[in-house]
């Protein structure tokens, strides 16, 4: 397995060279009949509490190895028990341990809507991620040349998957919005640095427009941390690192549950 890659600028450059190499062999893959798509459902009305994504990722580059004495259906089951309204699977193999099979053991063990969360540069792994059960696909502006935004994300469309359109910066927020984005992720943690920044990530959430599907990504670990982000114009919260450290994330996730009630 791959070590963790420093914490220091340039490891995205890494990924995205190795992902390059995958994709390639991705094209000679026979793919399975996809099953039908579920609604997402994120969207938080007056009154409603915030919605939860809930994470399997079994490695981190930042973390190195998570839990893994909960299989991912198990695992799966338990976020969605325990109050989360989407799952958010890692399908990167060689830095997350991922493979586009565990959206398929996510879905089949519970009703939630499933993200594929993997750095897309290649129409080929929109293919793969709606095949395996996917509802909806990451797209991370800073992975991709400014020319391709917009075609990934009509590309996905076209599959029935909604993109998920994930920014750091008020930059990269324009962009996304330029390209159709209806549902963006701000990311509070910078992928070239892996630092936290969450009064620009406060920041740009508030710029969105209104008809903008916003959630908060990363940074979040106590549910004190989600009242916060429930107070504010968010409609949802990815936490991720927080439950897979955990062998039974129920308790906190359960917690976070309660805290995402808090009134706007």
């Amino acid at each position: 397995m791959v070590e963790p890659v420093p914490t220091e600028r340039g490891w995205l450059t890494r990924i995205l060279a190795a992902k390059r190499e995958q994709i390639a062999g991705l094209r000679r893959d026979t793919l399975p009949e996809p099953p039908p798509l579920r609604p997402l459902g994120l969207r938080r009305r007056a009154g409603e509490p915030l919605r939860l994504i809930a994470e399997i990722k079994l490695r981190s580059p930042s973390a190195g190895p998570l839990s893994i004495e909960l299989g991912v259906a198990e695992r799966a089951r338990r976020y969605e028990r325990a109050g989360a309204s989407m799952i958010s699977v890692l399908t990167d193999s060689e830095f997350f341990d991922g493979r586009f099979e565990h959206l398929s053991e996510a879905r089949q063990a519970t009703g939630l809507p499933i993200l594929c969360k993997d750095f897309v540069l290649d129409e080929v792994q929109l293919d793969f991620a709606r095949a395996w059960g996917a509802d909806s696909v990451l797209l991370i502006v800073r992975c991709l040349e400014p020319k391709r935004v917009t075609p990934l994300v009509r590309a996905a469309r076209a599959l029935g998957l909604e993109p998920f359109v994930e920014v750091v910066t008020p930059a990269e927020a324009e962009l996304a919005l330029d390209a159709g984005a209806l549902l963006i992720g701000v990311n509070a943690r910078d992928l070239d640095t892996l630092e936290v920044d969450t009064e620009r990530t406060r920041h740009v959430l508030e710029s969105l427009p209104a008809q903008t599907v916003a959630v908060h990504l990363s940074g979040l670990r106590t549910a004190e941390d989600v009242a916060g982000v429930a107070a504010t114009r968010v409609d949802a919260a990815l936490v991720g690192e927080a439950l897979m450290r955990l062998a039974d994330p129920s308790p906190l996730l359960e917690r976070m549950a309660a805290a995402a009630g808090s009134s706007r």
